[in-house]
């Protein structure tokens, strides 16, 4: 079997360009994931002349050395795309579909539709084969660190069920920094919990539960967390990810190191160790820069200070384990930067940011490093059109494996008898021999959401699209923040209670207004994002490009036909059930019985267990639901302006005295 892996794996190779050195075995994979990721917040993408104050002082404030230094040894891939949200592009790498084939919205992952066993949850339906386990079907040892995202309801929908050996992480949008648990300012939700659990995990050969460590109930941690960075939830990440590259077997070499690295980083709530933020304002201050004039961008500046270097120790880790030179690295962002207050991103030049469909929101910072990379090909940028969900197939290509997924066709069978709704095959495309060759994998339509098409170069937006302005060179600012005093934006756009979005204004133009809405309508605006990569020249109103418009409409009608969208159901109480059976902690909670490590309770915590339990169960009825939806949405208008307060800080002279703090959702 071996050795029909290697012939495979060397064909792979055959119709590609001669290079100076061929691979001889299959590489090592570190699959690096960063979160909420803005544009102009990686520093390759802040080169070029500095014609204004803002553009030299927006240079001086990115800090990513390992970060660039990663690219310009290996590859830049210029048009990478993602969805607009977290989960839809988690779901689409993990099962290499285009999200609009696996799942287009962020679903509480304590959904259920029990009238549907194989897609009624969050994330990835459950018969759909993981890339973790092609991953591990090919021979390789699969692990995970970090921001999961892509369903938790039962075993199957867990790292561990889609073929990850370890992980430890969380399951949700995000948590708290510090205290890992699902407070309002993480996700900006409240779910039918109540929130009240911890969303910290861990798996692997002993264990599966809440990660109990007794680090996160110290004294310091719990005093004053920021203060310690060994507090920090990425830390935890980083020692583990070390830690797994130094214990990998490199004798055995049928089985190299598959290693997913799923940062919390950039996502909100904005949180860093003290010690980064005075990092950064030192660095500022030498390099002659002016102090960074928001909290919530210099808190971004540090958060991604931190990251670089996380990723620079995990690198030179795996040099110092001699598997560096057999290695690829892919690092990527699941979506654009976030441009409403408190998200801290900057996709400038770019327009818009998470949430749309703008390149801003779905472009993304993305490159190939390390030795497994063609010595001819680094130093080089890749302009083709590459999708999140192309790793699938592109990690199947390299591992020499058939992408094609036999679980979910055999499930097809059984949906189809029980008017299911089906499950796509996979489309990601196998992207590494024109990487290679410098050509474009997907000249023909790529589908991004049921609002947007891409055609290169030509891409249609239909509809209502949020955040659709440029930001300037140095953002958010004080400026950003009184506009969202005097409530003209840019708000979250994605409030929800119990899964139902709470708006933000009583009238439709007052939340259009906040959130920056502009709406292309269903006829569409249409832009040439090769020659107009910032998207400021709508072509749908120019005759000479009549026939691409009416193309690319049709196009995107077909295309919505066959959009994915079963019914997820609504959060359920027996996810509330199973966190408090597991100790505090969320995960499975349907066909998980016998599935976790048993958790001893003293009496005092079954006594507390089951009065928190009385008290979810009562909150998280469909009366009281019913009556705090309504509530919310009358209430949330008129304290919009003291919550806007609260977002950011713009500093009048000096620096603020919050550091550290959690900036809100």
């Amino acid at each position: 079997m071996a050795v029909m892996l290697r012939l495979s794996f060397l064909t792979l190779f055959a119709g590609a360009a001669a290079y100076d050195e061929l691979p001889q075995q299959k590489p090592h994979v570190l699959l690096v994931l960063a979160d909420d990721y803005g544009w102009a917040n990686l520093g390759v993408h802040r080169r070029g002349p500095a014609g204004t104050a803002d553009l030299r002082q927006g240079q001086l404030e990115v800090h990513t050395p390992h970060l660039d230094a990663l690219a310009d040894e290996g590859i830049l891939l210029d048009r990478h795309y993602a969805y607009k949200l977290c989960a839809p592009s988690r779901s689409a790498l993990q099962s290499g579909r285009l999200a609009v084939h696996v799942n287009s919205r962020n679903i509480g992952v304590t959904s259920r539709n029990a009238s549907d066993p194989v897609s009624g949850w969050a994330g990835i339906p459950r018969n759909m084969t993981g890339l973790a386990q092609k991953m591990r079907s090919a021979g390789y040892r699969t692990h995970m660190v970090g921001k999961w995202d892509a369903g938790m309801a039962t075993p199957e929908h867990t790292p561990l069920g889609r073929g990850y050996e370890t992980w430890i992480g969380y399951f949700q949008h995000a948590n708290d920094y510090w205290r890992k648990n699902t407070v309002f300012q993480s996700t900006g939700e409240v779910d039918v919990c109540l929130n009240s659990f911890a969303d910290f995990f861990m798996h692997n050969a002993t264990y599966r539960g809440g990660v109990r460590d007794a680090l996160s109930t110290s004294k310091e941690c719990l005093a004053d967390p920021a203060s310690h960075p060994a507090c920090y939830e990425e830390h935890a990440f980083k020692e583990r990810a070390l830690s797994v590259i130094r214990h990998h077997d490199t004798s055995v070499v049928d089985e190299p190191l598959f290693l997913f690295y799923a940062f919390h980083l950039l996502h909100t709530p904005l949180q860093v160790p003290k010690a980064y933020l005075r990092r950064i304002d030192h660095m500022l201050a030498e390099s002659g820069a002016d102090s960074i004039d928001t909290e919530s961008r210099r808190l971004y500046a540090a958060m991604t200070l931190y990251m670089d270097e996380a990723v620079g120790e995990v690198v030179q880790e795996l040099k110092s384990k001699g598997m560096w030179d057999n290695t690829l690295l892919i690092f990527l962002a699941d979506n654009g930067g976030p441009v409403y207050l408190p998200g801290g991103g900057n996709n400038f030049p770019l327009k818009g940011g998470k949430y749309s469909d703008w390149e801003g929101g779905i472009r993304t910072n993305a490159f190939l490093s390390g030795g497994f990379v063609p010595a001819a090909k680094r130093g080089t940028a890749f302009s083709g059109v590459v999708s999140i969900a192309d790793w699938y197939g592109t990690l199947c290509e390299i591992a020499g494996m058939d992408p094609t997924d036999r679980v979910a066709e055999r499930a097809n069978a059984s949906l189809k008898e029980r008017g299911l709704p089906h499950l796509h095959p996979v489309d990601s495309v196998a992207q590494w021999r024109f990487i290679l060759n410098g050509t474009n994998a997907r000249p023909d339509a790529l589908h991004i959401s049921e609002n947007a098409v891409l055609r290169w170069p030509y891409k249609l937006v239909t509809g209502k699209q949020t955040y659709s302005r440029w930001t300037g060179p140095l953002y958010p600012n004080c400026t950003t923040l009184n506009e969202m005093i005097a409530l003209n934006g840019p708000s979250y756009s994605d409030l929800k209670l119990f899964n139902q979005k709470v708006p933000l204004g009583q009238r439709e133009e007052v939340e259009d207004r906040i959130t920056w809405v502009q709406d292309c309508g269903s006829r569409g605006c249409l832009l040439d994002v090769s020659a107009d990569p910032e998207e400021r020249h709508d072509l749908a109103n120019d005759s000479a490009h009549a026939e691409v418009l009416i193309e690319l409409q049709n196009k995107l009608r077909q295309l919505n036909e066959q959009l994915f969208q079963p019914g997820r159901g609504p959060q359920v109480f027996e996810a509330c059930e199973a966190a408090i059976a597991n100790g505090g902690f969320y995960g499975p909670f349907v066909d998980a019985a016998d599935w976790y490590s048993p958790v001893v309770k003293s009496p005092r915590q079954q006594l507390r267990d089951r009065a928190l339990e009385a008290t979810l169960r009562v909150a998280s009825s469909r009366i009281v639901q019913w009556t705090m939806i309504p509530a919310a949405k009358k209430i949330l208008p008129f304290i919009r302006k003291p919550w806007a307060r609260r977002l950011d800080k713009c500093f009048k002279s000096g620096l603020s005295t919050l550091e550290g703090s959690p900036v809100m959702v």
